[in-house]
């Protein structure tokens, strides 16, 4: 619950603090005086996104700061699965810059106003005028059914195997797709893997037949170069060996003489021992090069094949080309068990579409069982708030060819009638404000015993009523704050009458400058603002005497 809300340099507020009762907490003040001003600071902390301009002084920042009660709601897993610091007493924070910068924390952690908002949720329902378009929701409308029902977990599980079903129904339809479509290209993926396999691949292989290709081609060339260096070497006269030969014979002669020399003629004698190897190597290969255009001609025709292979499928080598057919085989092995995917998929997909018909048949029992009695309570509110032939009538139909949607087979629609003899009717078209107003509070009264929401707001929504009606709303919600935290901004001393807690906002002014302030009222303080609501700014006597009462029978109540 809300324990204390800080507004600082908000719109018409310099500086305000305000500490909530545990129940029903009532906000009075004149029109203008600034209540939706404190209200809209609240919805900032609430994860609401700012718009337009909020300083109170453009020079400083805007900060709104809320400290919850937080503990005995269930929020621990909340605070767990966002990574956030759970406290018992939890503050959020959101702070605003002239620049257009905002902020939001939570226990002082920063978080993205997404977070805030999901947080907020959990924490308080601001309930206005402008809420009762929800009324008219369908959404709004099967939620309540399934709060009061305590479907929560049910529904929980369902929409998780809901939302797996449809996972399996959408990749059903794209296999469906791919193999319909697969199929026509079978035929020619089979063509180009048959080609492809027809040429027997090997990795390496384009390298070593372009070499081959090389040489064959200048093979005349080449025998003519070996033939050439083994006559220069050892050939021709005089040749290279022969001339090494009478160069070392020389060397032999003098090295007696001069015995240093003898180390060069070891080294020309190895020189010419290398030598006659390098000549026999060069007859080697010169023996075993020979024209050979038949066997050119192959290498050229396997290279014609491997070229236009790789222009075909748009590749560089041989190895890239091993790739496509690998690539095609694949293809073809998924569109000849794409068949058999979807049969699996297809067995997958009933056995989920058992499960959650069988959920959404337990939800619709529960849902079923329990919209007599809501039917009974809410009219049993409504005659007590002044409506004694006021119906509430709940259709649960189930959705057309036994389809299901995220809430299972259901559609909830309410029909309303304010007046006897009246048949009941969609509320857009039988339902004044005022009559909307006490629909959605006998709702959410109800409501609110089955629910572990900490606090309802109620921001004027007694429009249409007045008098002893207005008394009897006031009883509701002091009832309804005996379950949780109430807040109720109103215009009526009836239902401020019933408050715990009575603050009166008010506008001041210092010198040029007008602010909103709030205090809290003490009880001769309740009964002048009393007073006031039900006389005017100068009340007399009878009226200061009607506002004692009215809290006397509070009191007493």
């Amino acid at each position: 619950m809300l324990k204390q809300l800080a507004i600082s340099n908000y719109a018409l507020i310099d500086t305000l603090n305000i500490s909530f009762s545990d129940e029903l907490n009532i906000l009075t003040g004149e029109t203008g005086a600034g209540k939706s001003i404190i209200l809209g600071a609240l919805s900032l902390i609430l994860g609401q996104r700012a718009e337009g301009k909020y300083f109170f002084n453009p020079q400083k920042k805007c900060v709104i700061e809320g400290t919850f009660e937080v503990n005995g709601f269930h929020l621990d897993d909340f605070f767990n699965e966002h990574d956030l610091d759970y406290e018992k007493e939890t503050v959020l924070r959101r702070e605003l810059s002239a620049d257009g910068k905002t902020r939001a924390f939570i226990n002082d952690t920063p978080v993205n106003l997404a977070l805030m908002k999901k947080l907020g949720e959990k924490l308080i329902d601001i309930h206005s005028q402008h809420a009762l378009l929800d009324i008219n929701d369908e959404e709004f409308q099967l939620l309540v059914i399934d709060t009061l029902a305590g479907n929560e977990q049910l529904l929980s599980e369902y929409r998780n195997n809901y939302r797996t079903y449809r996972s399996t129904q959408l990749r059903l339809k794209e296999l469906m797709s791919l193999s319909e479509k697969s199929k026509l290209d079978l035929d020619f993926f089979q063509f180009q893997f048959d080609e492809l396999e027809k040429a027997r691949l090997s990795s390496g292989e384009q390298e070593e037949l372009e070499q081959e290709q090389s040489e064959l081609s200048h093979a005349e060339e080449i025998k003519r170069s070996l033939l050439i260096s083994i006559g220069i070497l050892s050939q021709n006269e005089p040749s290279v060996i022969v001339q090494l030969k009478e160069a070392l014979n020389n060397l032999i002669s003098a090295e007696r003489f001069k015995p240093e020399i003898s180390k060069i003629t070891e080294r020309i004698n190895s020189t010419l021992i290398e030598l006659k190897d390098l000549i026999s190597e060069l007859e080697n290969l010169e023996q075993k090069s020979f024209i050979n255009e038949g066997r050119l001609e192959q290498v050229n025709d396997r290279l014609d094949l491997l070229y236009s292979l790789q222009k075909k499928h748009r590749v560089n080598s041989d190895i890239e080309l091993m790739a496509v057919l690998d690539q095609l085989s694949k293809k073809i092995s998924t569109i000849l068990f794409v068949d058999e995917d979807i049969e699996k998929l297809k067995a997958e997909s009933d056995v989920l579409f058992q499960q959650i018909s069988e959920l959404a048949g337990q939800l619709n029992a529960r849902r079923s069982d329990v919209i007599p009695r809501v039917e009974t309570q809410v009219k049993q509110t409504l005659s007590e708030i002044g409506m004694p032939n006021a119906v509430l009538q709940i259709l649960n139909e189930e959705i057309p060819d036994g389809k299901l949607d995220m809430n299972g087979k259901n559609q909830i629609r309410f029909l309303f009638s304010a007046n006897k003899g009246q048949s009941p009717l969609l509320m857009s078209k039988v339902a004044s404000g005022g009559e909307l107003s006490r629909l959605m509070l006998s709702i959410k009264s109800l409501v609110a015993k089955h629910t572990s929401l900490p606090t309802i707001i109620f921001d004027e929504i007694d429009t249409g009523i007045s008098g002893e009606v207005a008394l009897r709303v006031g009883n509701i919600m002091e009832r309804l704050s005996k379950h949780m935290q109430v807040i109720a901004i109103t215009h009526l001393p009836q239902i401020a009458s019933k408050g715990s807690t009575h603050f009166s906002v008010y506008k001041d002014e210092e010198g040029e400058i007008t602010f909103t302030n709030i205090r809290q009222l003490h009880e001769e303080e309740r009964v002048m603002e009393l007073a006031k609501m039900l006389s005017g700014n100068k009340p007399g006597e009878s009226a200061i005497q009607n506002a004692r009462d009215l809290l006397l029978n509070n009191k007493e109540f």
